[in-house]
């Protein structure tokens, strides 16, 4: 007897929704309907791969390589870790203009950012502005949390360590003269880096904040100092710590350096001939990477990316071929209800 009221207390109300007597609709897929429907979906996946990779061809790029490992490299007497406070110039030319907004990168090869441990070497509450994270560092920037005399590093973890500091200085070369080309530095790193993620602490001036702290071991200056020549852009929200901070997927990436995109260079790089000046601090022969500088322009469907091109139109020929296939099969072996 219990038993049964236990079931019957149990039991699903008697509606069309516990009882699963719903009405519902289920498409009748017959070859009148799938034929056409692919064909359509494979002439829409070639029209979209034919304009990606149509615009994907008319972006330009231009690479240059300045690791400094082969003798005849500008940059080779600074690929020596031995030299110290180097600097090497790159020559280049543009035959014909480079159209702008042109975006100026620096590539890294053979650089696993997304290595697991790596990429848990932060102290995320120390860069939100949390000052008891900076007294005392979390373990997961070990080894990277205190220094040899015991003090906490501000910001710990191998991810802010490692950060790129090699320097660049574009400059036009007209009539033998070398003119500067502005470098605008603002705006590059994510919109929700800069105003959610990251965050200075609120002690003014912000070099009090980093009282009895160091700085990462491989930076020149404390996080307090990554910008001389403009205060707002110093501590964790600095443009150039909020790019590398934001790991790559892939061990060849490229990060956002500048925009070239001011004054007379608005509508891009002239036609002639250039030099860049390079302060090259960043070793990568340890890793056997790589370092490169890249100059590109973007369009509506964003940087250079052939593949997504390729992707579309080899998917919608597949598509056209396989509604070919059905076709015939149809044509060859249909069941007689459907004559």
């Amino acid at each position: 007897m219990v038993k049964e009221e236990k079931e019957i207390a149990n039991r699903p109300d008697n509606t069309a929704f516990t009882q699963q007597r719903l009405p519902a609709w289920q498409p009748m897929l017959s070859a009148g309907i799938v034929i056409p429907g692919f064909v359509l979906i494979g002439l829409a996946f070639i029209g979209i791969g034919v304009a990606l990779f149509v615009t994907s061809r008319s972006i330009t790029v231009l690479e240059i390589d300045y690791t400094g490992i082969e003798k005849d490299s500008a940059c080779f007497k600074c690929s020596n870790t031995d030299v110290k406070n180097c600097v090497c110039n790159l020559v280049f030319s543009i035959d014909s203009l480079f159209e702008g907004p042109v975006f100026f990168y620096y590539g890294l090869s053979n650089y696993f950012q997304n290595y697991r441990k790596y990429a848990a070497s932060r102290d995320d509450e120390q860069l939100s502005g949390d000052l008891d994270a900076f007294t005392a560092p979390s373990d997961s920037c070990s080894p990277y949390d205190y220094n040899s005399n015991d003090k906490p590093i501000v910001p710990c973890g191998a991810i802010a360590n490692s950060m790129f500091n090699d320097t660049f200085v574009l400059y036009r070369v007209v009539n033998g003269a070398n003119k500067l080309v502005p470098l605008d530095g603002k705006g590059i790193a994510w919109w929700t880096d800069y105003n959610v993620k990251f965050r200075n602490p609120s002690v003014t001036p912000l070099k009090n904040a980093f009282n009895n702290t160091v700085k990462p071991i491989f930076w020149p200056n404390p996080a307090y100092q990554l910008d001389a020549s403009d205060p707002a852009n110093n501590g964790f929200i600095n443009q150039d710590f909020l790019v590398w901070m934001r790991r790559a997927a892939l061990p060849d990436f490229r990060k956002l350096y500048r925009r070239i995109a001011d004054g007379e260079y608005a509508k891009g790089l002239p036609a002639g001939n250039y030099s860049l000046t390079i302060a090259y601090n960043y070793p990568v022969q340890s890793f056997d990477g790589r370092k490169k500088v890249v100059f590109s322009n973007v369009s509506w469907m964003g940087g250079k990316n052939e593949f997504l091109g390729i992707a579309y139109l080899v998917v919608g020929s597949l598509c056209v071929l396989m509604s070919i296939v059905m076709l015939i099969v149809y044509a060859k072996f249909k069941f007689p209800e459907e004559d």
